[in-house]
């Protein structure tokens, strides 16, 4: 490839942290490389702002922090708020509704970001594995509509049961278009909902055109799930981790290595060093 790289766009779980929820030596290293050759580096994200932030400082970035799929664009620097696109609270409401039905209720741990909080309805074995990765505390109100102060940032929901997901995700997307709702999962258990007009690769492009002013062709992004579809498909080089779902794989430029292998670090020697 002979376009210059001029930066890479990483995307935390399953990319540059595996079972450990640790940055591993190697990867860090590599990243470590690429800053020194003059090339930018920034996290593109599910989780929450707070739980990506420590993750943005030990790779070391100088750009905005993009959080929960690029709805939340926030500079950890200087604290600039770039952009903060939320879910309606009607349709909070509406997805609240299909997850509280009688033959789902009981299957489904329902998350919802509000302001950078993780409000649950009780916590849950799944919530409590959730929450000790992102390091971020849920807090408990029994009905979730008693959180809808003010409108949600991300609605998720989780299960165990990968075809309740799946089965969720696609009788979701036939009740709301793609203008009304980005529906998406980040990992095989995890269903999304933010706001229509953000995905990961919208809020890269924000990053690179408007901010740095530089085109998709100077930018590299690596990410391992569905949720990383748009932004592997915006940059000039689109890698996919080898731990990657095959629809997932099937659009990237290239396939890495996966995360437990370091895949993350291969990929950068093989472009960028």
């Amino acid at each position: 490839m002979n376009q210059e790289i001029k930066l890479l766009v990483l995307d935390i779980d399953g990319t540059i942290a595996g079972k450990s929820n640790q940055i591993h030596a190697k990867v860090k290293k590599a990243i470590q490389a690429v800053r020194a050759k003059g090339i930018q580096v920034a996290v593109a994200t599910g989780r929450m702002y707070r739980s990506a932030l420590r993750f943005h400082h030990e790779i070391g970035s100088t750009l905005p922090l993009l959080a929960y799929q690029g709805a939340w664009i926030q500079d950890p620097a200087t604290q600039k708020m770039h952009r903060h696109w939320t879910v309606a609270k009607q349709t909070a409401i509406q997805l609240l509704d299909y997850f509280e039905q009688p033959e789902l209720r009981s299957l489904l741990s329902v998350h919802f970001y509000i302001n950078d909080c993780l409000y649950v309805r009780e916590l849950t074995s799944e919530t409590r594995l959730y929450s000790e990765r992102s390091g971020i505390e849920a807090i408990a109100v029994g009905d979730l509509r008693q959180a809808l102060t003010t409108e949600p940032t991300k609605v998720l929901a989780l299960c165990d049961d990968t075809e309740i997901i799946d089965n969720l995700l696609s009788s979701l997307r036939q009740q709301y278009t793609p203008a009304e709702l980005y529906l998406t999962k980040s990992v095989a258990t995890f269903f999304e909902a933010t706001n229509p007009s953000i995905n990961k690769g919208v809020g890269v492009r924000y990053l690179a055109e408007e901010l740095l002013g530089i085109t998709a062709a100077n930018v590299m992004a690596i990410g391992d799930n569905f949720n990383d579809v748009e932004m592997l498909e915006y940059a000039g080089i689109g890698v996919a981790m080898g731990n990657a779902p095959s629809d997932v794989q099937a659009i990237a430029q290239w396939v890495a290595p996966s995360v437990e292998q370091n895949g993350v670090a291969v990929a950068i020697e093989k472009f960028l060093l």
